[in-house]
């Protein structure tokens, strides 16, 4: 056997990995391409050349929607695993353990990400002008890496097994409702008569809807609350909530504004809600400068909430 057979002659490569890994989670050759910031001619002349190297169909693609073939997935789960590796060895061998550099991709919810975390990745951008940092917001569960994401700021203590969770700052949810909605109903005196006011119910990522778990003391109780109005996004609610419509269950950090000016009122304050800010990250980038950086960054920084 000659040494020539013994070796591919052709090795996939990382650039069309990374168009690939993109592709599958815009879903779109358009969508790919304007997060590359490249044409859809150029995503497609890569993907086909990724499919002619490895002699294989990855893709079904119609007018509606993009799908994987077998071998599609097997690609998928393969390049994400690569592309890690290749950025863990870039990092570990270059100028980034000193100067943090390259691509990184935060989550985190609409209220915090929008108050707090935007601004921070903002002077974090400033101190470290190599990073080319991406924040998007959402209040739906993500998988990390499947979606793509490095970095994760979650508010809560329902944490990934899978994933390491270092908690950058302490927090507790409170029940809070205006004056207006206390002069018209009163004030619930214990945990009970919450089943009788007028609750104000959200449904966040994996946070139950229609139930409060509150602590006091070493006293766990489980409530199950009504209400008239819900919403999946904690903003509208708390807009709700300064409207004078029902009492709040909601994180310190969102509503201390509001009771240091008097626009809400603490109740049952014997009660609260472990709700701490963490920050979630693969194993696989444990070791990376720049999510190091950008994590304790985040963690010095949140210390300004006085939470």
């Amino acid at each position: 056997m000659t040494y020539k057979n013994t070796i591919r002659e052709q090795w996939p490569l990382p650039e069309d990995l990374r168009v690939f890994i993109t592709v599958i989670r815009k879903q779109s050759f358009a969508g790919a391409a304007d997060e590359l910031g490249v044409s859809p001619a150029y995503i497609s002349k890569r993907i086909q050349v990724l499919e002619t190297t490895l002699q294989t169909k990855l893709l079904h693609r119609s007018t509606r929607r993009l799908a994987l073939t077998d071998d599609g997935e097997k690609a998928r789960l393969w390049a994400t695993r690569l592309l890690g590796d290749l950025n863990d060895f870039v990092d570990d061998l270059s100028l980034s353990k000193l100067t943090p550099r390259g691509h990184i991709y935060i989550t985190s919810t609409f209220g915090f990400g929008r108050n707090h975390v935007a601004p921070a990745v903002s002077d974090l951008a400033e101190k470290y002008p190599e990073l080319d940092i991406r924040l998007e917001v959402s209040d739906k569960s993500v998988d990390l890496v499947s979606e793509g994401f490095d970095l994760e700021i979650r508010i809560g203590n329902d944490l990934p097994e899978q994933h390491i969770c270092k908690k950058l700052v302490s927090n507790k949810r409170i029940i809070c409702a205006s004056p207006k909605y206390i002069s018209k109903y009163g004030e619930p005196k214990n945990i009970d008569e919450l089943t009788h006011h007028n609750c104000l119910v959200i449904k966040e990522r994996n946070n139950p809807f229609g139930v409060w778990v509150v602590n006091s003391n070493d006293e766990q109780k489980t409530i199950k609350i009504n209400g008239s109005l819900s919403s999946n996004n904690g903003e509208i609610v708390l807009q709700w909530a300064l409207h004078g419509r029902g009492l709040i269950l909601r994180s310190l950090w969102d509503v201390k504004p509001f009771l240091e000016d008097g626009s809400l009122v603490q109740v049952l304050t014997e009660y609260s809600q472990d709700a701490n800010v963490w920050a979630i990250y693969p194993t696989r980038l444990s070791n990376s400068a720049k999510l190091r950086v950008c994590v304790e960054f985040l963690e010095e920084n949140f210390k300004k909430l006085s939470i």
